[in-house]
């Protein structure tokens, strides 16, 4: 997909691409440079360990989107691509 760069230097990321990744308005990203080219991904969600019956548990800090059964299979089909 094409996009421009506007005079301050935003990058509009198509609507399409937006959702199959779950970005949204407000969401924080990861922008780094590799080998002459740049790369934007989901920032990770903040997770603390938590002791849960003797297992520990990654618990996030922050409010997360439910994982539906939709969800799943849209991750794995968008994986064997």
């Amino acid at each position: 997909m094409e996009t421009t760069i506007d005079p301050a230097g935003r990058i509009v990321i198509p609507k399409a691409l937006r959702a199959r990744l779950g970005l949204s308005g407000g969401g924080a990203v990861l922008v780094t440079e590799r080998e002459g080219r740049i790369e934007i991904e989901p920032a990770p969600s903040p997770m603390t360990l938590v002791d849960r019956d003797g297992v520990p548990v990654a618990e996030s800090e922050e409010d997360l989107p439910v994982l539906t059964d939709d969800v799943v299979r849209a991750t794995v089909e968008n994986t064997r691509r």
